[in-house]
């Protein structure tokens, strides 16, 4: 599998604008022969909770998702797109999350994720946490789940994806400057406690008065780097190598010999 993430600037609460800069990252990515592309964190409407959250677009974005399809079939790629939505649940009382599809090359949703780790006052203002468990899908026959922005922060949430089976993890994020510890160290530690495949897609450039770090990769199953971008709007590409995932775990294998029942008497005391 080739894999391309985008690191691009959004405009807020501007669809048109921020799909349009999705589908050329696609053609990009497939010119080069990417077979999936990952973008950032809200990227349709730009990462700005209140604005966003006030607009409640959601027939615009339920459009926006289906030209995101449509682009899918037409280039042959499958992508991550994240967006502001309804809870799916019907009891959750007109909550909005943020959430990511992924869409494969034949315009099928194959995973639709809603963010657990809320970041800030205005996050936690403007949306709900969803308390759903990542799921894994098969996309081009690798065992794939998502992730999105704080969430990988959390060693256990991406240990749950890892544990469920997972080889790859994507995570679309909206990572502000001052923080490149989380890319340049976390990124790399989830992959590799984990032996999976890590794809994190950030914002570049600054968006209603935020500047974004950029800094984002795609980090293999030892924790080092596959390709990894500056600060700036760029793509970067990398091939991945499944078998070398599934030898790491053979040979050190974290995930077997984990004690989750132990851990829980610790949590009890």
């Amino acid at each position: 599998m080739r894999l391309a993430v985008l690191q691009e600037l959004a405009v807020v609460n501007d669809l048109e604008a921020n799909l349009a800069t999705v589908v050329d990252g696609m053609r990009a990515a497939a010119d080069r022969g990417a077979d999936v592309l990952v973008t950032p964190e809200l990227f349709l409407t730009g990462y700005a909770p209140a604005a966003v959250r006030a607009a409640e677009a959601s027939e615009a974005i339920s459009a926006a998702l289906e030209q995101v399809a449509q682009a899918a079939r037409e280039i042959g790629i499958a992508v991550v797109v994240s967006f502001p939505a309804q809870d799916p649940d019907p009891a959750a009382d007109d909550a909005w999350q943020i959430r990511a599809a992924l869409i494969d090359a034949d315009g099928r949703r194959l995973l639709d994720y809603g963010k657990v780790h809320l970041f800030g006052r205005d996050e936690a203002a403007a949306f709900s946490p969803s308390e759903k468990a990542p799921t894994v899908v098969d996309l081009l026959g690798v065992p794939t789940s998502m992730v999105i922005c704080f969430d990988v922060e959390f060693p256990e949430i991406v240990r749950a994806a890892a544990v469920a089976g997972a080889e790859l993890i994507l995570a679309p994020t909206a990572m502000s400057e001052g923080f490149p510890e989380v890319s340049e160290v976390l990124l790399r530690a989830r992959a590799l406690e984990n032996h999976a495949i890590v794809a994190y897609s950030n914002h570049a450039g600054v968006e209603d008065g935020i500047r974004y770090d950029g800094r984002s990769v795609i980090v293999g199953p030892h924790g080092r780097d596959l390709a990894r971008a500056g600060q700036e709007p760029e793509l970067i590409i990398a091939d991945l190598d499944f078998e070398e995932v599934r030898r790491a775990r053979a040979e050190i294998p974290y995930l077997d010999q984990r004690r989750p029942d132990l851990y829980s008497r610790w949590e009890r005391g």
